[in-house]
């Protein structure tokens, strides 16, 4: 009778032993979350006691053979405003500016652009037809919108243009911040033509928010979000000038 009593004593002991791992082990595990560690700051601390992390996202180590599926998991919002400024730059003195407000709701996407020669361009389209005026005009040019995208009418590169990147043309790839917005970074190498892309995507916002070109070392194109309001306001205009309504945001 001693033999099956020690037999059995052992075995509660080896099970009482895996429930404390187990127990201390779900309370040293951490909630997921993603550090995005600044370029500048130390290892101990990468954003300083004003900075913290997003709750809800997985840890994801960006790299050039990495960071083409991280975007792939960031998401724009569906509605949202937000102010943008580009220019392309020709020559020390030659340069073009243009300010773009810039409404989305779902597929539809609205510009007013101020071009450099004191008009306004005003353009909405949802894909599959774009809708063009030009300042107070009451004419409106249309037609199908064919490869011209909503991102392409807000005179941008989009992050899309990452992912369709070869990974052996990724240079470099990382976390920075890109006026103070927390973003993932990606500068490609340069091709064969000299040039060489630069692209902030923020990674709260699902949204590009900072891009350069650059052509054999000069900077030939710019790109930079001022505001971003992630809610469409209630006077986002999807109306063409004779008052017809093409879309109604939610």
């Amino acid at each position: 009778m001693k033999k099956p009593l020690n037999k059995t004593a052992a075995s509660f002991a080896v099970l009482a032993l895996l429930v404390v791992v187990l127990l201390l082990s779900n309370s040293l595990r951490q909630s997921p979350r993603v550090v995005l560690p600044d370029a500048d700051a130390g290892a101990e601390d990468p954003f300083g006691s004003s900075s913290g992390a997003t709750d809800g996202i997985q840890e994801i180590q960006i790299a050039p053979d990495t960071v083409q599926a991280a975007i792939a998991t960031i998401q724009r919002p569906d509605n949202y405003a937000r102010a943008i400024m580009t220019e392309t730059l020709w020559g020390e003195d030659d340069s073009s500016t243009w300010e773009i407000s810039t409404a989305v709701s779902g597929e539809w996407v609205r510009t007013d652009a101020s071009l450099p020669n004191d008009r306004v361009r005003h353009a909405i389209t949802n894909g599959e037809t774009t809708y063009v005026w030009y300042d107070s005009e009451k004419r409106v040019y249309s037609g199908p919108a064919g490869e011209i995208s909503g991102d392409d009418e807000q005179h941008i590169p989009t992050y899309e243009d990452i992912l369709e990147l070869p990974v052996e043309s990724i240079a470099q790839a990382d976390y920075r911040t890109f006026s103070d917005v927390d973003c993932i970074y990606v500068e490609t190498a340069e091709d064969e033509l000299g040039y060489v892309q630069r692209y902030w995507v923020s990674v709260e916002l699902g949204l590009l928010v900072g891009s350069e070109t650059l052509q054999n070392g000069e900077t030939v194109y710019r790109m930079a979000s001022m505001t971003v309001d992630s809610t469409l306001p209630e006077t986002a205009d999807f109306t063409l000038p004779d008052g017809t309504v093409l879309h109604t945001p939610d």
